[in-house]
């Protein structure tokens, strides 16, 4: 599966964003679908992640209640809504899909990624 991520760009703190991941290839209701971030200078880090029917979403505690994951399997779209963004939030934001497991939010656990989309935030 091909993944394509969009929607950063610069925000000031305390605005929001909404980012998108479009799928193409292989069947994108099939696997759960992540968002990770990178900030420079850092490790890739787990921000979020959904279930394939969407009835299922994790968070990183630093997210969480901000952040907003979801997913429409007819558009093959998963979507995260950044609410309340901070400056510590800047990084490029990464989609991916087909995890090894639920729960282990492990990049390297995650067989397809998207090319990234940065967020940055001014303070």
């Amino acid at each position: 599966v091909q993944l394509q991520a969009s929607g950063g760009g610069l925000v000031q703190a305390g605005g929001s964003l909404r980012l998108s991941c479009a799928a193409s290839g292989r069947t994108f209701s099939a696997n759960a679908m992540g968002w990770f971030r990178q900030a420079p200078g850092k490790e890739r880090e787990f921000v979020s992640a959904i279930s394939r029917n969407g009835g299922i979403t994790d968070y990183a505690g630093s997210v969480k209640g901000r952040f907003t994951i979801s997913r429409d399997n007819a558009k093959n779209t998963a979507y995260l809504q950044m609410n309340s963004l901070k400056p510590e939030d800047t990084a490029v934001y990464y989609c991916a899909t087909d995890p090894k497991h639920w729960g282990a939010w492990v990049p390297a656990d995650f067989g397809s990624w998207g090319q990234g989309t940065l967020v940055t935030v001014s303070s």
